[in-house]
């Protein structure tokens, strides 16, 4: 292939469409891709490697994440990744809603894990409104949320392991997800968006058939994770296409903003649950799951070994919901909506139920505040900012999935053509997330 100088080079360039030609100049700047030849003269930076998108729309990329990758044989040499396809502008959305409002969207964030996002954003509203939670409410959204991070490794492990084609494991994972989408189903009304959290509560109680789910379903797991381990931690195949893969240190994942299971797999036992405790999280014992190899199967264990402290956390809270009894949602209409009992059968109920949806609750002009939860994925955060009205003067999102994809480009280089599923598995990304 004949050289091209690099005035030819710019001008082909201005053939390409905008968005192609600046992702290209970052790998042409970032990454140094035009390489010299001996007398200083550019050379064709394809006539050695090649340059091959992966992505937006593949089944390997977890989403609409398009990697663009330069290769040397079966070497990846370069990584750039573009996201964005799925932005939706939730930021600007919640900026335009009530409080209330906008907590439905936070089901279609990270899709895996909906009830832990409702809760992240009613966290941070009741924060910003000094608004006090029934006891028994917050028993409700931990164990639910513990539900949500066992369903969200489990679609992790089953898809992983499809990934490196053990498909029997990921259909007994599913088996154990369609459980928790039957309890999901049983206690909020929906199985995927279920929109159950409210500011100052939650929606609804659990019924003894929903109680009897889940003391069914933390009973019948553990065997089948045991059973799991059996089958994958001396399985050559398993263990020999995840060790030493996307190998980052501890200060590399600091230093790139990554948390949860990434983060703990390189040996930083950081878990907001345990630092910055919220709902009941001091109040029940478990461990933080960590490893120190850094590698794709020390995340692997981690997340295996987070499901059953996920199990122990559920087990407490039955226990204790047994002995808390009293509402699930505050007794104050103007900062939660009333029980459907007073909006039925009383004026007051009616026009305070009338009201919180038209304006719903109002923090003080100038609060500002930050909290942020212990999602499957991460640190989930929102900064909100208030003008004294129902709508947030300033919403920002802390999204785990974004934050972790900037480790993936540092984990791709000098990986093979080959691990590039698995790299992309043990990032975990949800694009709903990482976009926004």
């Amino acid at each position: 292939m004949s050289s091209i100088s690099q005035t030819d080079w710019s001008e082909t360039l201005k053939f390409w469409p905008r968005h192609n030609e600046a992702l290209y100049r970052r790998l042409e700047s970032k990454h140094s891709w035009l390489e010299h030849s001996g007398d200083g003269a550019p050379v064709d930076p394809l006539e050695n490697q090649m340059v091959l998108n992966i992505g937006p729309q593949h089944p390997a990329t977890h989403g609409v994440l398009r990697c663009v990758v330069q290769l040397d044989g079966e070497t990846i040499q370069k990584c750039v990744l573009d996201i964005g396809y799925l932005h939706r502008g939730v930021e600007k959305i919640a900026e335009n809603k009530t409080y209330q409002e906008f907590m439905p969207y936070t089901d279609r964030m990270d899709y895996l894990s909906p009830y832990s996002n409702n809760v992240a954003w009613c966290l941070a509203v009741e924060k910003l409104a000094a608004i006090e939670v029934p006891e028994r409410a917050q028993w409700i959204r931990m164990m639910m949320s513990e539900l949500a991070r066992i369903s969200s490794h489990l679609l992790w492990m089953g898809v992983g392991l499809m990934d490196a084609g053990a498909v029997s494991v990921f259909l007994w994972a599913f088996q154990f997800r369609e459980d928790i989408y039957t309890i999901f189903d049983e206690v909020t009304g929906a199985r995927l968006t279920v929109s159950h959290a409210r500011i100052g509560g939650v929606a609804t109680d659990l019924n003894d058939t929903g109680i009897n789910l889940i003391t069914d379903f933390v009973q019948r797991l553990p065997a089948a994770i045991t059973g799991w381990e059996n089958l994958l931690n001396r399985n050559r195949i398993w263990i020999d296409r995840n060790v030493g893969i996307g190998v980052m240190t501890g200060e590399e994942v600091v230093a790139r903003g990554m948390t949860g299971p990434n983060l703990r797999g390189s040996g930083v036992a950081y878990d907001i649950r345990h630092f910055e405790p919220y709902l009941k999280y001091n109040e029940v014992d478990f461990n933080i799951p960590i490893r120190t190899e850094g590698d794709a199967l020390a995340r692997y264990f981690v997340r295996l070994d987070e499901m059953k402290e996920s199990i122990k956390i559920i087990r407490q809270c039955l226990e204790k919901l047994k002995t808390v009894k009293g509402p699930v949602r505050t007794d104050d209409a103007k900062r939660a909506y009333p029980n459907k009992d007073e909006v039925y059968y009383s004026m007051e109920g009616l026009i305070h139920d009338f009201m919180y949806t038209d304006t719903g609750v109002a923090p003080p002009k100038g609060a500002a505040v930050y909290h942020a939860i212990e999602a499957p994925k991460g640190e989930l955060g929102f900064y909100l900012e208030s003008d004294g009205t129902g709508n947030p003067w300033r919403a920002k999102m802390n999204s785990p999935s974004f934050t972790n994809l900037q480790g993936l480009e540092e984990m791709m280089v000098g990986a093979h053509m080959g691990d590039m599923v698995i790299l992309i598995g043990t990032v975990d990304p949800v694009l709903g997330e990482a976009d926004k």
